[in-house]
């Protein structure tokens, strides 16, 4: 942490974690623990047809290669 506050996230826990440049955070204090992590996505549930489709409220960039794959790998783990 600098003398500003300022704390730099090493890149390789940014890469797992999906965090990129400008991605909001959440910063919570708990149990003597500083916790952060990607802010949801805010989304608003939209009838389509005869399905209910979650689009998200603001404009989002469109997904990565490396993020489908870690998705993946996330969901292998824990199932």
């Amino acid at each position: 942490m600098d003398s500003a506050g300022r704390l730099v996230i090493p890149s390789e826990i940014r890469r797992e974690a999906g965090i990129e440049p400008d991605t909001p955070l959440d910063v919570r204090w708990r149990d003597g623990l500083i916790e952060i992590e990607p802010q949801p996505l805010a989304v608003k549930l939209e009838k389509r047809g005869r399905l209910v489709v979650a689009t998200p409220r603001r404009r989002v960039p469109a997904l990565t290669d490396a993020t489908v794959e870690r998705t993946k790998r996330t969901v292998r783990r824990s199932g």
